[in-house]
């Protein structure tokens, strides 16, 4: 007589050696990320300063200064007009770059790798040239516009310039890596679609795009409007190395970065740590809700 199905011996010898291939990654993620979290939300409970060898617990004191603390507020708002500039323009302009290089054959590749060299390179680096570029006096941007018969602008200084600037430095970085995403998703849209669409009619360049290439790009735009919305959060390298948050230009990160490594306020630090943490998980969870209805799956 022949059985079938494991022994319980064998069954146990296999869940044990589950648990044990889990166990690194286990590891790894409770020391890097449970850990980390768990310390947050405890000290965002009490006033410890850094270097302090005592702290008191004083309940959600923290979160309430949050919200009265003017520039945790204007650093919300530079943040709020920064994604709103970013997120749309980077947006569009990577799937229309996307477009246009996915229809090249030969010198594909060149553009690729010319639009994607910002993305390789870091801010921090890049930041004396953007400093001379910008500068009111020695730009050549401000050159070009008194030349033109425009007056000159500062465009780091002046506070009514500053975020639209920055914005306009992070989407030179975040346009790359959008067009790679978008042109990931052109190429895994099927030939057949559009050979079916022109037999509809779809003959143009236009039509096809509103047909086929737009909603077949559905889960490609939520994956890069959500990734793209969480990068222009966490705006800090720009600001700290071009403005350090004077003319009006904080933003949540470098006031988070201010409060803990500069005025030593940990417990405040964290407080807000937390407040960015969740304004972003619900903002990602609306936005995941909201699109995903309307996203087509191949």
């Amino acid at each position: 007589m022949i059985k079938f199905g494991k022994s319980h011996h064998q069954a146990r010898n296999e869940n044990i050696l589950g648990w044990a291939l889990a166990l690194p990654a286990s590891f790894l993620l409770v020391m890097l990320y449970l850990i980390p979290i768990t310390w947050v939300i405890l000290m965002s409970f009490t006033n410890y300063e850094l270097g302090a060898i005592s702290f008191d617990w004083i309940g959600l004191r923290n979160f309430l200064k949050a919200f009265e603390d003017e520039v945790f507020l204007r650093s919300f708002r530079n943040t709020l007009l920064y994604v709103s500039l970013v997120l749309p323009s980077s947006i569009f302009l990577g799937l229309g770059i996307a477009v246009l290089i996915h229809a090249r054959k030969r010198t594909r590749s060149i553009y690729e790798v010319i639009y994607f060299l910002p993305v390789t390179s870091t801010l921090i680096a890049m930041a004396t040239v953007f400093q001379f570029l910008l500068h009111p006096k020695l730009g050549p941007i401000n050159h070009i516009l008194t030349a033109v018969g425009i007056q000159a602008v500062s465009f780091i200084s002046d506070p009514e310039w500053v975020i639209p600037t920055l914005s306009m430095i992070g989407l030179w970085q975040l346009v790359g890596f959008n067009m790679i995403l978008f042109l990931a998703g052109l190429s895994s849209i099927p030939e057949d679609l559009y050979e079916a669409a022109a037999l509809d009619g779809a003959n143009g360049p236009i039509d096809r795009f509103i047909r086929i290439t737009w909603p077949m790009l559905g889960p490609t735009t939520l994956f890069v409007m959500v990734t793209s919305c969480i990068t222009g959060f966490k705006v800090f390298d720009t600001v700290a190395t071009l403005t350090q948050g004077k003319s009006g230009s904080e933003v949540l990160l470098y006031a988070l970065y201010l409060e803990g490594f500069q005025y030593f306020k940990m417990g405040y630090a964290a407080a807000l740590t937390l407040v960015f943490l969740f304004f972003i998980l619900i903002l990602s969870i609306v936005q995941s809700r909201l699109i995903e209805k309307k996203v087509h799956y191949v």
